[in-house]
């Protein structure tokens, strides 16, 4: 019997005592399992690889059968589960075992896979697939943990770390509980903490490049980008990070021509400049004027509407942006 992975809340382990749960996505796979867990407190657990299953054949079936003498419920998990296993699967079946469930964890099967095609034909046993998470599940998912913890992300840095997690949400999970401990006593986070937050960035930060490029400091800027292997959700990461760079250049740029006075200007800074970033933020503020930065922050806007339209060509289009505003002149 095939059911919908977004109905697995109908499964009843006291009706469904087999249950094939597969395909590549672990993160949900997971997430179902423990709710299953959850709903079955009452029931003892047992966990098996299929190979240790498989190099233990008997006794495991063996002990599979005597512990249901003792135990009155009982749920037994066998992760990685392939074809292999589909005779022990089929003989315990036919055995009719009333006090045990059986929840098995497979990567992809194929169609004409014997053990999918068991549990989608055969009454009672619940076969559900599970597809790699879409852009829009994960975005759901993000919006409803940060509605739950009351924490404050635009749509736009929900979309930077999702672009980043590569469909993955025991990744995007990891980053969310990340953000939340760097909430504890605040409810909103900036896109550059956000960025210095998460693993949005390989060896070399992304802000980091950003930040050298603006200040004109070219032979750092070539450094890291020889040194890194940016793939093309990188590449909308450091689209987004030349924008709030440069929308926070343009505020202090506009104040200074104010005041005069560059000092100033960086300790009436809000939100504050962290004081390892100042020498760096009073390279880029004498390196722009807001005209340029206004100009700057269009042409990225167009780039970025490229980058969405060919995303082949994302990484050429972004090095070549920054190696154009790192060896052009300015102020």
């Amino acid at each position: 019997m095939i059911i919908k992975s977004n109905d697995t809340k109908k499964i009843d382990l006291n009706k469904n005592q087999y249950i094939l749960f597969y395909g590549v996505n672990e993160g949900a796979k997971t997430d179902e399992i423990l709710s299953l867990l959850l709903r079955n407190k009452d029931k003892s657990i047992a966990r098996y690889e299929e190979k240790e299953i498989l190099e233990n054949n008997q006794s495991i079936y063996d002990d599979i059968l005597s512990k249901s003498l003792f135990d009155s419920k009982k749920i037994i998990i066998i992760n990685r589960a392939t074809d292999k296993i589909f005779k022990l699967i089929s003989d315990l079946f036919e055995k009719k075992i009333s006090d045990i469930s059986f929840i098995i964890n497979a990567s992809t099967l194929e169609k004409k896979s014997k053990l999918r095609s068991f549990f989608e034909k055969t009454k009672h046993l619940v076969c559900v697939a599970f597809y790699q998470d879409t852009p829009s599940s994960l975005s759901i998912l993000t919006q409803n943990f940060l509605r739950e913890k009351k924490i404050d992300i635009s749509q736009e840095n929900i979309n930077l770390i999702i672009n980043r997690c590569n469909g993955d949400r025991r990744i995007l999970k990891d980053e969310l509980n990340k953000i939340e401990f760097f909430c504890n006593n605040k409810k909103n986070i900036s896109t550059l903490e956000l960025i210095k937050l998460t693993n949005l960035i390989e060896n070399y930060s992304i802000s980091e490049l950003v930040d050298n490029c603006l200040a004109k400091n070219k032979k750092k800027t070539m450094h890291i980008l020889n040194e890194n292997r940016f793939s093309s959700e990188d590449c909308i990461t450091i689209i987004r990070t030349f924008l709030y760079k440069l929308k926070r250049i343009l505020n202090l740029s506009s104040d200074y021509l104010k005041n005069k006075n560059l000092d100033k200007t960086i300790l009436s800074a809000k939100p504050p400049i962290f004081w390892k970033d100042k020498d760096i933020v009073k390279q880029q503020i004498n390196k722009w004027s807001p005209n340029q930065i206004k100009n700057l922050i269009y042409d990225i806007n167009e780039i970025e509407l490229s980058i969405k339209k060919n995303i082949n060509n994302s990484i050429n289009l972004t090095t070549n942006l920054i190696i154009e505003q790192v060896s052009s002149k300015t102020n």
